[in-house]
């Protein structure tokens, strides 16, 4: 199979490999190998000289009697180590580079980096072994692939693994469209293609020697089945001659199911060819093409110039489908887009996040250092966690919810300081001129994001309502100590609002946009009329929008 294979791609026939694969047997897989056990165990002297006049490394027999012939007793890779010269500098410096990976590599990326970095091993190994090595090689990574996902792969325990395994792997073939598939009968069944060839068909059954047999042997009303050794024919008892006369049925029968088998894949074409023996002029009886014959046309046509004579039963089956109409460009015919040169690639904008404008150079920031900073920041942090959570709830339950929940979230507090913040938390949410806000229909932390004036903006505001055609926006603030105006109110936090107002009228096109600060120390509620963000906009350099 592994030489129809190589034929093929010799010719230009696209082939899908072979159904059944001993993963260890073809020479690309032997020298891969060979250079994972050199990066584990470089003193093995025969391993070495395999890799060294492997496609690998590509020295002749000629170099390596000529670099690596030594004393008796001395190592390989210590003989090349105290030569060094100018011949072999290159092969060293490649083979140290492979021993200085082999530590920290998984032999997966090992054999990756073996087959497409500084070695070139897939351009190697296919030039000196033909496309056909392109198979094993991608069965090998898939192989070391399956090692890695059953444990922590190891270099050492990739090789123990690889040596210990059954070696034969069964590839499902599938419905390859367009591609020759070469596998056993057994292989084939469930399987069908337009044209089948039984490339091996003049085979005599006869002339391989019978399995072993097994004999029944009956012991206190218990059949049991007892494997017979070869024996010679006055050895041969009467119960081992029936034994070995029902295996021989046996396999002759399964001979027949199997060319069943064979030609009921085909669906248009079924060429049955086989070759003789040397010496043999005559096709064994029992053979397929033996049995077949005879339902062919006695008279031989000698035209065909590959087989020299030829028997044929019926005809191909005519595919009389006009061919597709090919649009041909005339020549010089090309779109001047083509000529143009590609332009740079454009830099995304870089993202701008509202909270981050300046917060940090407001004067008392919420966790500002000092007595007691803790303790404020605590406390904003609550009173925003109770703002979140009470507009869900009717007005009258609200002071229950908030006094469970804080003895839940903020037992170390005293019962004082409880109350305290469970009544500032709903005085803020009973501010009539914005209670909207929050109401049922309300969204609390509303993530943003939108493209003003070719800028990203991207953040979070803390309150958001449509109300009568509007939007309506708050932020919260924790500081300890709330300004007295709007004019007090630091310039960051303008900007910060400015910020999030542009965005929502990129997102909402022509719908206006209410903006204000809800200071939770008090609390104190500003409403930031047009001038204001206006202000904060100019700063900001994002442009006007409608507020």
């Amino acid at each position: 199979a592994g030489l129809i294979v190589a034929r093929l791609q010799a010719q230009g026939v696209p082939v899908a490999g072979v159904d059944r694969l001993r993963l260890g047997v073809p020479l690309a897989v032997k020298d891969l190998m060979a250079a994972l056990r050199f990066a584990a165990q470089p003193l093995d002297d025969l391993n070495l000289a395999n890799l060294l006049v492997s496609p690998l490394v590509g020295w002749s027999q000629e170099d390596l009697l000529a670099w690596g012939y030594r004393k008796r007793g001395v190592r390989l890779w210590e003989h090349l180590r105290a030569s060094e010269g100018a011949p072999t500098t290159a092969t060293m410096e490649r083979l140290r580079e492979l021993l200085a990976r082999a530590d920290y590599q998984t032999p997966q990326a090992l054999l990756h980096w073996l087959l497409i970095g500084p070695w070139q091993g897939r351009r190697r190994l296919v030039a000196r072994l033909g496309l056909e090595a392109n198979d094993p090689i991608d069965e090998l990574l898939n192989a070391a692939f399956a090692y890695a996902a059953k444990g922590t792969p190891s270099l050492n325990g990739f090789l123990q693994w690889f040596d210990a395994g059954a070696g034969e792997l069964k590839r499902e073939a599938g419905k390859a469209a367009d591609l020759v598939r070469v596998m056993t009968v057994h292989g084939s069944k469930g399987l069908q293609a337009p044209i089948v060839i039984l490339a091996d068909a003049a085979d005599d059954p006869n002339s391989k020697p019978p399995r072993a047999g097994e004999l029944e042997e009956e012991i206190l009303g218990t059949v049991r089945k007892v494997p017979l050794p070869p024996l010679r024919k006055n050895e041969k008892a009467r119960a081992v001659r029936d034994a070995e006369a029902r295996t021989v049925k046996e396999e002759r029968e399964e001979h027949w199911r199997l060319l069943y088998v064979a030609m009921t894949r085909a669906e248009e074409a079924l060429f049955i060819c086989g070759a003789l023996g040397k010496g043999k002029t005559e096709v064994p009886e029992e053979s397929w093409f033996g049995k077949l014959a005879p339902l062919f046309a006695d008279d031989r046509t000698a035209t065909d110039a590959l087989w020299g004579w030829r028997k044929e039963w019926g005809a191909l089956p005519a595919h009389d489908q006009p061919a597709p109409p090919q649009v041909v460009r005339p020549r010089g015919e090309v779109p001047e887009w083509l000529a143009l040169p590609v332009g740079p690639e454009p830099r995304p904008p870089r993202p701008l996040a509202p909270s981050s404008l300046g917060e940090d150079e407001a004067p008392d920031p919420p966790f500002a250092l000092g007595p007691g900073a803790g303790t404020a920041a605590r406390r904003g942090t609550l009173i925003h966690r109770l703002i979140e959570r009470l507009p869900e709830l009717a007005p009258e339950a609200r002071n229950d919810a908030a006094s469970r929940w804080l003895d839940r979230a903020a037992a170390d507090l005293s019962v004082d300081e409880r109350v305290e913040v469970r009544d500032a938390a709903l005085a803020v949410l009973a501010v009539p001129e914005w209670a909207d806000v929050f109401g049922p229909e309300s969204l609390a932390e509303v993530p943003l994001a939108a493209v003003v004036d070719g800028r990203v903006i991207s953040g979070t505001v803390d309150r958001l309502a449509f109300v009568d055609g509007a939007i309506r926006i708050i932020d919260f603030k924790t500081s300890r100590r709330p300004p007295d105006a709007v004019k007090a109110i630091p310039v960051a936090y303008i900007r910060q609002m400015a910020a999030y107002v542009d965005a929502l009228c990129a997102i909402h096109p022509g719908m206006p946009v209410e903006a204000a600060l809800l200071y939770t120390h008090g609390p104190r509620l500003f409403v930031l009329t047009p001038e204001v963000l206006a202000g904060g906009k100019a700063r900001l350099g994002t442009g006007t929008a409608k507020v």
